[in-house]
């Protein structure tokens, strides 16, 4: 399950994600979001975890939550939509 984080501090790091989700079930991925021109976090990422269940309970748990001075909000990822060739 692809889920989506907003909201997150700046500082925020892969890892962070990591261990923020772990508790809820087994992590396959996580990734913040890196502007292009300055390099620095967007403030946005996303984990994909293996378990729906897992993830519908770490989407409960965490959205809404204080992490790291910041509100953060969780949710499912929307499909990323598939690029036609014109």
């Amino acid at each position: 399950m692809n889920i989506f984080i907003y909201g997150l501090n700046y500082s925020v790091k892969r890892e962070d994600l990591i261990n923020l989700f772990s508790p809820y079930g087994e992590v396959v991925s996580a990734r913040i979001i890196i502007d292009r021109e300055t390099h620095r976090s967007r403030g946005y990422g996303f984990v994909d975890m293996k378990n729906e269940e897992d993830g519908k309970a770490a989407i409960a748990a965490l959205n809404g939550s204080n992490y790291k001075e910041r509100v953060i909000n969780v949710a499912i990822a929307n499909e990323r939509p598939v690029k036609k060739n014109a």
